[in-house]
């Protein structure tokens, strides 16, 4: 199994395609073309939550604001996936996730390796995907003996090892996605989180780097001051009504039922969130 993810839209991905399909038969799974345009670090909590889902694959992602310049193309193992990625960040948090096993991101960092692509001169100085990083990724399937899937890790890396154009990365580029600040009251429970937008989906739904835990149990909140209602379901609330939720990637949300979180609550990727208890009944 090959997976695609890039924020290239349409019809680019099918080039892509293609030039997979001229070297392997492998099955081609599509994770998403719409991932935020040139944002490698939205990109990286996208595939942090999506690809640990799968079973040992090749994971193409391409969200390339550097193509062209010198930045190197890499291949990363973590266990027994492989990601294809440019080095600027993007195959990192999604690395660890995979090392530390389906359904989150764990420490196995000795599970990771990272390997450098020897690049011949690419057709195109705009489009990698089709010229770089589609042709490795099919490469290091073929490698593979054409299942990850039934490889160790000790043979997925033995495999990349062998292979001519790959060689060891010394210093791949990192994104360390932010950790949350937490201020707690006199019993230790959450009382205050300084946290950070990470993304916002087509639906407008803004997702922050507030793990969902230390919201559980609470009724209401204050966003940058503003009350909303904590709940399980968009359905709790009135269409068209704020309100702060955990999403089913388990970090908090700030959501409107059948409306976009981000206009009603002002909110980019990037900016801070400030998210206070509040005991109010109403």
């Amino acid at each position: 199994m090959i997976t695609l993810a890039s924020d290239f839209g349409s019809p680019y991905p099918a080039a892509m395609k293609g030039v997979i399909r001229r070297h392997t038969d492998a099955e081609l799974v599509d994770i998403a073309h719409d991932l935020p345009r040139g944002d490698p670090r939205a990109a990286a909590f996208w595939l942090r939550f999506v690809l640990p889902e799968f079973p040992p694959a090749v994971h193409c992602a391409v969200i390339d604001p550097g193509v062209g310049t010198d930045r190197d193309a890499l291949v990363v193992r973590a266990g027994s996936h492989v990601i294809v990625a440019p080095d600027n960040g993007l195959a990192m948090p999604p690395a660890r996730a995979l090392a530390g096993g389906a359904g989150g991101e764990g420490t196995g960092e000795e599970r990771i390796e990272a390997f450098v692509v020897d690049v011949d001169d690419p057709a195109s100085e705009t489009f990698h995907g089709r010229d770089v990083f589609a042709p490795t990724a099919a490469r290091v399937r073929t490698a593979l003996d054409g299942d990850p899937a039934a490889a160790t890790p000790e043979e997925v890396s033995d495999a990349l090892a062998a292979m001519d154009d790959l060689s060891p990365a010394t210093d791949p580029v990192d994104i360390v996605l932010p950790e949350p600040r937490v201020e707690r009251d006199d019993a230790g429970d959450p009382a205050a989180v300084e946290g950070e937008v990470l993304a916002i989906d087509r639906f407008g739904n803004v997702v922050t780097n507030v793990p969902g835990d230390l919201i559980r149990g609470r009724d209401w909140v204050r966003i940058n001051e503003e009350l909303t209602p904590v709940a399980e379901t968009f359905g709790a609330v009135d269409p068209g009504e704020r309100l702060v939720t955990v999403g089913s990637h388990g970090y908090v949300e700030c959501d409107v039922n059948d409306g976009r979180g981000d206009g009603a609550f002002d909110l980019r990727p990037g900016d801070s969130v400030r998210i206070v208890a509040d005991n109010v009944s109403v």
